[in-house]
């Protein structure tokens, strides 16, 4: 029975009828009426409408269009009523409404026969089930009726039950799990296919809802589970067979580790899916996927198998040969202009993609045997198919791969080389990408050891006569010249521009583009040693710069603008002469012709005008005029966001490039990220002008404070614009002052605005790698103010944010820690998880910084509001993770360092860990306790003298480890070293053996890497030998020699070193040792560097 009178629904179909309608015009009325007349005035009414349109339509298309309409309009966001606050509309309905709608809604589902409409109404349920679960409501009589659906007799019904927990799995609560399991088993058994897949999904989206603790009780339902697939493939269902894959490799990323009994079993059937070429590329490559995605969650599990690696290298070579299958000749290849074809669902691309993850994953011991298997039979193959797979696949493995390969690469390269004159163009054009890519994966020992293997090699080949092979051979180039020293490249410069710039008369347009990035490439490498090459490209730039071009030419012309401002930054401003003024000018011209948004010279220019001005420096003030407003207008745009209500406003933005499409509560949130990229952009040259400009930016500064800097400190929608931001705002305060004065009024109102804003986001920022971006501008900023910058309002909001960054800090690494006991035998740490640990690891080191530049400026006005965080330091200093037992330590550093004798306050908290810390086994730690013993004996007062005294044989043992010179400890042993010396010059030592502590502390020399505590230990070494120390004189031969070292070593630099040359003559004249002969004990470098301090 209806709960609408007759007028309501006939008004009803009119408006559905309307909003179906071809026509535009008609269209466009529905949709304004059903807005204004029926969502905002009564949008109850419209529900339950809907819902009975689904219930009673007689033809399936309105019941169908009903429930769309129903589920769009029931997720529109509005006010609650009396409430500033927004919520789904369906909630915000008066109780009994949804009540009705809701039972309406079951019977529509209960009674409809035809599957596409049953699955519209099951969408608009879930829905439903969707906000009442977020609103942590529940809805009894749905979970009843799908438990009754998932028994039904109906085979429709028991699937549009499993759909709807694949939707929503959050519906099944905590009391109600122990009837999941018969559930599922029922539902992985079902006689219909389609239950049993759709069983499948919804078990993959409950399963990965849970918490991991929980997950486990599910894992005996693995087996029925993977029963489901062996009659999919023998029915040859490739649909049905898709959905389960897709459902198990979700399955993978939660829980690999649940598929181990049986994960052989499961390698097998996935090789033999990947293999069947009958079942279409779509499942093999899902097949391929699956395994792919246990590679990358459980590499462990992976390389014990004993036939996963070999048969999926084998498989992944296999699909690799299917390119180019309608066009054996490659005419159709080399014919096109398009370069950007999308190829991501090919099967070559996929076997491509799968063995880069592979190699990354499971490393080159695992997967180099069976790649190197095939390759050297690949490589010499008729078909031009295997020496192409071949090819690519070096190009997919050498960054995975690379520790082991790098041993290898005569060998490699005698295999890629040859391929450079093959006939067949696709095998040329994977050799350029193979060595291309190796030049990056292999930076540094490529360019040094293999740069005439290479260059002669690939120099010819932009002579081929296809333009692609030429344009592909110069891209190789990029990789390599970018990463190579100018030396290296001097020699063949002559060749690679004499080649690149017949290039640049190629009929094609990207090749002339692509020989335009490779010579800017070699500009930017091979600096000063290009301008023999000015006179004759500049002005071929030039030209091309100041001809008026068609549409089509404008990527062209912002390659030369690359090109010739890349070449200005390699020969600077003096070679460059008018010619820096006149480029400077013809940009100009250009940027004033821009007028379509989609110009792609408008971001080029961005970038030119930065290199200009570091080119020009001071002398380019005169043109930020013109140059600042489009870069204003870009990094002070807004995010373009928009909230897409159904299937076709997301189809159509999926279609448009420069979208990124976010799940929201049942919504898709779309967010034009082309814009934040530009604006991110905008925001880094920003910093470069205001680095390379200082003063002379400063009539910019409050405008882009304002404007774009401290907006973009908390502009939540790009990280990259947040981290830009951050890095803006001392640079910008830095122009400022420079111009204005460290203590001008401007000054102190900027500082003032910008000190809350920055104050406010450290609380803010959600993102731990933002975080820690966020803290090094806090630092940075308040170093540029310098001395008492902040009051004790401003301390106390630091120390606020300080504490609430630690405490998130510790629950992540409590979670880290129970997820530990989850990790199975032999399985590493996900690399999510090192990443994490990194940026906490690095959060913690610019927490630090930010507190030393605190107590740097501050003092001892820092310590009231700094006492209230002691409890984590009493933590951290004891636990187990080194990092935190060295965050406290430094911090207790900065204590004794800028607190004098006011430190003694806290000796509690230092003197036990500074102990310690001298006898941690790790460096890091060794070496902050070492240098805070010494800190305390130089500024910590008399409190401390009894102390630092005794801790002499800590310091001692530091430097006395078997390991105490090698890199990893050497600073740990050169501040123990330093830190004696403090301690033996303190005005209140209380040493009472002196000269032999003196007499031990020679042999802890030399000091030969720490160029702060260099100048400590040997200033002192110097005072001993003016005093005629006896024990100096004693040992005099080692003096001087550690003297030396030091000096060549450059840690002694300035009147330091000059002090201490003068020293070292006076001991060995004192002592009457022949200097000559000591340095004849040295290196010949090393006694040449010394002849000019000694001669």
């Amino acid at each position: 029975m209806s709960a609408l009178p007759p007028e309501i629904h006939s008004a009803l179909e009119a408006l559905l009828q309307g909003l179906q309608s071809p026509d535009n015009n008609i269209r466009g009325l529905a949709e304004e009426q059903l807005n204004n007349e029926w969502i905002v005035a009564r949008a109850d009414v419209l529900l339950m409408g809907l819902v009975e349109q689904v219930q009673g339509a007689r033809e399936a298309g309105p019941r169908s269009f009903a429930a769309v309409l129903f589920r769009r309009i029931a997720t529109k966001t509005r006010k609650v009523p009396g409430s500033e606050e927004s919520k789904d509309l369906f909630i915000t309905l008066q109780q009994p409404h949804k009540n009705a709608i809701q039972q309406k809604l079951l019977e529509g589902l209960q009674n409809e026969r035809l599957p596409h409409v049953r699955h519209k109404i099951g969408d608009a349920v879930a829905e439903v089930a969707r906000q009442y679960s977020d609103e942590s409501q529940s809805w009894p009589e749905l979970l009843q009726a799908l438990f009754v659906a998932s028994q039904s007799q109906d085979a429709g019904q028991r699937e549009s039950a499993f759909r709807i927990f694949a939707t929503t799995p959050a519906i099944i609560e905590k009391q109600h799990e122990d009837s999941v399991v018969p559930a599922f088993t029922k539902g992985f058994k079902d006689s219909d296919i389609m239950v049993r897949t759709a069983a499948m999904e919804a078990f993959s989206s409950f399963f990965s809802s849970l918490q991991k603790k929980a997950q486990k009780k599910y894992y005996p339902l693995v087996p029925e589970l993977l029963n489901i697939l062996p009659p999919l493939k023998e029915a040859g269902d490739a649909e049905g067979l898709t959905k389960a894959l897709i459902a198990l490799i979700e399955l993978a990323e939660e829980a690999p580790v649940m598929f181990k009994p049986l994960f052989h079993n499961l390698v097998q059937f996935s090789i033999t899916v990947i293999q069947d070429k009958e079942l279409g590329d779509t499942v093999r490559q899902n097949a391929l996927e699956l395994m792919g995605t246990f590679a990358d969650y459980s590499p462990a599990m992976c390389k014990k198998d004993p036939s996963f690696t070999s048969d999926m290298v084998t498989q992944c070579l296999s699909l690799m040969t299917d390119v180019g299958l309608d066009d054996d000749d490659a005419s159709e290849w080399n014919n096109t202009d398009d370069l950007e074809v999308e190829e991501s669902d090919m099967n070559h691309v996929a076997g491509e993609q799968c063995m880069d993850r592979l190699a990354n994953k499971l490393g080159g011991s695992a997967v180099l045997p069976p790649t190197f298997h095939w390759l050297p039979q690949m490589m010499t193959s008729v078909s031009w198919r295997d020496r192409h797979a071949a090819l690519m696949a070096i190009s997919a493995i050498s960054e995975g791969c690379r520790e082991l390969m790098e041993n290898e690469l005569d060998k490699v390269l005698g295999l890629v080389v040859p391929a450079l004159q093959y006939p067949h163009p696709r095998v040329r054009w994977a050799g350029c990408n193979a060595l291309g890519q190796m030049s990056t994966d292999f930076a540094g020992t490529m360019q040094k050891n293999y740069h005439q293997v290479i260059l002669s090699n690939i120099i010819p080949v932009l002579n081929s006569p296809e333009p692609r092979i030429q344009s592909h051979a110069a891209a190789a180039l990029v990789n390599f010249c970018e990463e190579a020293e100018k030396a290296t490249l001097e020699p063949y410069l002559d060749q690679l521009l004499s080649h690149l710039m017949r290039l640049l008369q190629s009929p094609k347009r990207y090749v002339q583009e692509q020989a335009l990035s490779t010579i800017a490439t070699i500009a930017d490498s091979a600096e000063t040693a290009f301008g023999n090459y000015y006179d004759t490209l500049m002005p071929l730039l030039f030209n091309v710069l100041r001809e008026e071009q068609s549409k089509e030419y404008r990527l062209l012309r912002s390659k030369a603008m690359e090109c010739a401002t890349l070449i200005a930054l390699a020969v600077g401003k003096q070679r460059m002469g008018q010619n820096a003024i006149d480029l400077v000018q013809i940009l100009g011209s250009i940027q004033e012709k821009i007028t379509d948004a989609d110009d792609p010279q408008s971001s080029y220019l961005l970038h030119c005008w930065g290199r200009m001005c570091r080119v020009l420096g001071p002398d380019f003030v005169p043109y930020l005029a013109g140059v600042m407003p489009p870069l204003l207008e870009l990094a002070s745009a807004k995010a373009d966001i928009q909230l897409l209500d159904d299937e076709e406003q997301i189809h159509n933005v999926q279609q448009e490039e420069g979208w990124e499409l976010v799940p929201l509560k049942g919504k898709v949130i779309g967010i034009r990220t082309s814009v934040l990229e530009d604006k991110h952009m905008a925001i880094e040259l920003i910093v470069i002008y205001a680095q390379q400009l200082a003063a002379a930016f400063a009539p910019y500064v409050l405008e882009v404070m304002e404007k774009v800097s401290l907006p973009g400190l908390a502009f939540f929608f790009h990280d990259p614009v947040r981290i830009a931001s951050a890095k803006s705002v001392p640079m910008l305060l830095n122009a400022f002052k420079l111009a204005n004065g460290e203590r001008s009024p401007a000054m102190a109102r900027l500082w003032e605005s910008t000190i809350e804003k920055v104050l406010e986001v450290l609380t803010a920022e959600p993102a731990v790698d933002t975080l820690a971006e966020m803290y090094q501008c806090f630092y940075e900023s308040v170093e540029v103010l310098g001395k008492d910058c902040l009051t004790p309002a401003h301390m106390q909001a630091f120390v606020a944010s300080a504490q609430s960054a630690l405490e998130d800090y510790q629950s992540r690494v409590k979670k880290r820690e129970e997820d530990r006991q989850d990790i199975e035998d032999g399985e590493d740490e996900s690399d999510e998880t090192a990443f994490a640990i990194e940026d906490d690891q690095t959060l913690l080191s610019d927490m630090n910084k930010a507190f030393h530049t605190i107590f740097k400026n501050q003092e001892t006005s820092f310590l009231p509001a700094w006492s209230k965080l002691l409890p984590f330091y009493d933590s951290f200093i004891t636990s187990g993770d080194s990092t935190q037992r060295q965050w406290a330590l430094c911090i207790m550093d900065d204590v004794l360092e800028f607190c004098g004798d006011q430190s003694w306050s806290y000796q509690h908290h230092i003197q036990k860990p500074l102990v310690d810390g001298m006898r941690d086994p790790i460096p890091a730690n060794r070496q902050a306790a070492c240098y805070g013993v010494g800190i305390a004996a130089q500024k910590g007062g008399a409190a401390w003298s009894t102390f630092v005294s005794e801790s002499l044989p800590d310091l001692f043992k530091a430097c006395q480890l078997p390991n105490a010179r090698e890199d990893d400890d050497v600073f740990a042993t050169e501040n123990s070293c330093a830190s004696i010396a403090k301690i033996l010059q303190s005005p209140y030592s209380r040493i009472g053996n002196a000269q032999e502590v003196i007499a031990h502390w020679i042999d802890t020399l030399p000091v030969v890497n720490d160029e702060e505590a260099a100048p400590f230990a040997y200033m002192y070494l110097a005072k001993l030998i003016d005093e005629n120390n006896p024990a100096v004189v004693a040992a005099a031969n080692k003096v001087f020699i550690a003297i030396a070292l030091a000096l060549e070593a450059e840690t002694l630099q300035g009147q330091s070193a000059q002090r201490a040359v003068a020293a070292a003559k006076r001991v060995v004249q004192a002592a009457g040792v022949d200097a000559n002969r000591l340095l004849a004990t040295l290196e010949p470098e090393t006694q040449q560097t010394l002849r000019s301090f000694f001669a």
